[in-house]
């Protein structure tokens, strides 16, 4: 008996674990810009209004800011687009409010900054890297086939699922596979400010967000990716995505996914492999002084171009 209870009780701390059964968002709250809270003015939205009738949305990744952007921001807009990089609200912020929001309430923000700009222009196309990758394939999701359809979308490391051993044979993090029941005696692990990493280069000196973990943002991006990877066949409009082989955040097996599910529709799968020898993760790819170039060229031509 005291066998089959021990089982037992293995089998369930495994199934609410690694399947997060009855896991939702719990806050509903719509969420405000106030950018006088950034820990640094550089965290800042990147706004570039010049009157053109196409625009550009760039979604920034998570824990970071729009400041990814910084160059892109700057070409884009001077290739002749408006260019909006909005900063989710709480990030750069003080940790104490960026702990209490999840993803429910910062993709709602930007569906909201999203749907404003399409009925403003009459272009507009998203950009987005990591979990604004993520977020950038969810809108299309959304609006693809529909009026508030974007033109175009470029995905750049993005997440379309989290851990999907079975499935898929990812892991990008096995500790999430206890962190719910982490999560009932901890809200974070080590979280803190990072205004640059003075021992890194190639652009990503420069980083801004946070070290850490929040144990609810884990499980929060976990349930929206996983759900973000199983709607893919819903995207009908043209898409530019792009992957590092030796990304050390999203595993590169999620590009090979993204091609299965939405090959009818991307144009361009640019599977890329930077210097090894870089002191980073790969990951932001649009940071780093090496490649931002040629890769800037490549999304401004996509864009551009026609949709063959």
């Amino acid at each position: 008996m005291t066998a089959a209870i021990i089982i037992i009780a293995i089998i369930i701390f495994i199934w609410w674990n690694a399947f997060l059964p009855f896991y939702k968002d719990r806050n509903s709250e719509k969420l405000v810009s106030d950018e006088s809270k950034c820990f640094s003015p550089e965290c800042r939205s990147i706004i570039c209004e010049n009157g053109n009738r196409e625009a550009v949305l760039m979604i920034h990744g998570y824990p970071t800011t729009p400041h990814m952007y910084s160059y892109s921001a700057a070409r884009l807009r001077d290739a002749g687009y408006d260019v909006f990089a909005p900063l989710i609200p709480t990030f750069g912020a003080d940790p104490e409010d960026f702990m209490k929001t999840d993803f429910t309430q910062w993709f709602n923000f930007i569906d909201d900054y999203y749907t404003g700009l399409r009925k403003r222009y009459d272009k507009v196309y998203v950009i987005g890297t990591s979990m604004g990758g993520a977020m950038t394939l969810k809108l299309a999701e959304k609006y693809s086939s529909t009026s508030l359809a974007m033109d175009k979308i470029v995905s750049i490391s993005a997440p379309v699922c989290y851990n999907a051993l079975l499935r898929y044979g990812i892991v990008t993090n096995p500790a999430a596979y206890i962190a719910r029941t982490i999560g009932l005696f901890r809200k974070t692990i080590g979280l803190g400010i990072v205004n640059g990493r003075p021992d890194s280069e190639d652009g990503n000196e420069e980083w801004l967000g946070y070290k850490g973990t929040v144990i609810n943002h884990g499980l929060s991006l976990w349930k929206a990716f996983n759900r973000i990877g199983k709607a893919l066949a819903d995207i009908k409009v043209p898409m530019f995505v792009m992957h590092d082989r030796g990304d050390r955040t999203v595993p590169f097996r999620n590009l090979a996914i993204i091609e299965k599910f939405c090959k009818d529709y991307i144009v361009c799968a640019r599977e890329v492999e930077m210097d090894k020898r870089y002191r980073h993760s790969h990951h932001a790819l649009l940071m780093y002084r090496s490649v931002q170039k040629e890769y800037t060229d490549e999304i401004i031509e996509f864009l551009r171009g026609g949709d063959e």
